[in-house]
């Protein structure tokens, strides 16, 4: 079998970020105990396996929607999209270039404020979250912003177009409407609480 040129020849590896970490704070906690998404503020949040005991979205699988178009919508997979991270800088930048005043949290189902970490929404997938009081989330991936998080928030514009607002989130929190993850090692999680974030090595797989 003959390898590729890359295996042989040092030179031709993809560059390699070495692993790090980064200190961080949980500005806020949130859950959706209200039959759907919307998510509102708590002093702490309780966490099993299966994700914020209560909330909307705990589980260990959920149905598949538009997200995952290689499946039937509705089939039964797992569940990564546990708990839902954002920064509050990001949802501002989101918030003027779609000409609002602002993105509350809470009003795009979030369970998580956390400040400190420059483009949260841009941590990479196996990233590790270490609470200083003993829980670890492991990152999924950059949560897509789609429209029915914009029509929760335009909900709370009634003076402006509701359908071009619900639309205009798209574009505005692309890369920007944080993260989702997983729950791996359960417990507390307390607004105030310090934080680490635990980037593995990271490269782009060049082949292809």
């Amino acid at each position: 079998m003959t390898l590729p040129m890359f295996a042989d020849d040092a030179a031709m590896l993809p560059k390699i970020h070495p692993s790090r970490k980064l200190k961080a704070r949980v500005a806020a906690t949130l859950d959706a105990r209200g039959g759907d998404f919307l998510s509102e503020p708590v002093a702490e949040l309780e966490l099993g396996f299966d994700g914020i005991q209560g909330d909307f979205h705990a589980g260990p699988t959920r149905q598949s929607g538009g997200r995952e178009p290689w499946y039937p919508r509705g089939t039964e997979i797992r569940n990564e999209r546990q708990i839902s991270i954002v920064a509050a800088d990001e949802l501002a930048l989101a918030a003027a270039k779609m000409g609002i005043d602002r993105i509350e949290p809470g009003w795009i189902g979030a369970n998580l404020v956390i400040e400190g970490i420059p483009l949260l929404s841009m941590l990479p997938p196996r990233t590790q979250l270490f609470f200083e009081g003993g829980v670890t989330l492991r990152i999924d991936g950059d949560n897509a912003p789609c429209r029915i998080a914009g029509a929760a928030i335009a909900k709370n514009y009634p003076e402006m177009d509701e359908t071009a607002l619900a639309l205009a989130f798209v574009p505005a929190a692309r890369r920007r409407r944080g993260v989702v993850a997983w729950v791996e090692k359960p417990g507390r999680i307390s607004a105030g609480e310090a934080m680490t974030a635990r980037l593995w090595e990271q490269w782009i797989y060049p082949a292809g």
